[in-house]
């Protein structure tokens, strides 16, 4: 059975967690991004397709290699950050489905429907970054998450085989708080909800 987290972990997951831009001189080691891993690879996908991959850039060549496909208002966000992430989707997750949902022949919902697997790829990928801000989150990290940048450029000089393309970006490390803007105004839930 779960149970409610904590007032604290609410406050670091979700009420004081924000999108930060300007970071600490601080490293993240290799067992941070490991841990990371193991916790968002435990969320859920459709069918556990499971189509994200991860590039984490740390080295300064590695970000100097992005640096030419980041919006200019992104370069020095990203180029401070201690890791950035490349969020891909890979276009070929179905050949997966075997090993990773064996319940059911998966593979053939996907094998000749481009539609489909372009459109799972993009959710599913999309909701494994935002597990991966979480997780982060949870391991203490900041998160800057983006999308100001050339996807094509970045899929020329990360992905040329074709087979991963990138959505979208997240710098992670130790955020400086005292640069962050006001929090800008959330939706109320009427809003944007209804219970029916």
């Amino acid at each position: 059975m779960t149970t409610p987290l904590s007032t604290t972990a609410l406050e670091q997951l979700f009420y004081n967690a924000r999108t930060h831009g300007h970071w600490q001189n601080r490293a993240v080691n290799d067992e941070t991004l490991h841990q990371l891993f193991d916790l968002l690879k435990q969320c859920p996908t459709s069918a556990n397709a499971s189509p994200a991959r991860f590039v984490f850039l740390k080295s300064a060549a590695a970000k100097e290699k992005l640096r030419p496909f980041l919006m200019e208002g992104n370069v020095e966000k990203t180029l401070s950050a201690p890791v950035c992430v490349i969020v891909a989707q890979d276009m070929q997750f179905y050949e997966h489905l075997p090993r990773l949902y064996p319940y059911a022949d998966a593979k053939s919902w996907f094998e000749g429907n481009a539609a489909a697997i372009e459109s799972t790829a993009a959710r599913n990928s999309s909701l494994q970054g935002a597990y991966l801000i979480m997780a982060a989150r949870s391991l203490g990290l900041d998160c800057g998450p983006m999308s100001g940048f050339d996807n094509a450029g970045v899929d020329q000089a990360f992905f040329p085989d074709g087979r991963f393309k990138s959505n979208f970006l997240i710098n992670l490390g130790y955020g400086e708080a005292g640069k962050l803007h006001p929090r800008a105004p959330r939706f109320d839930f009427d809003d944007a909800c209804q219970i029916l």
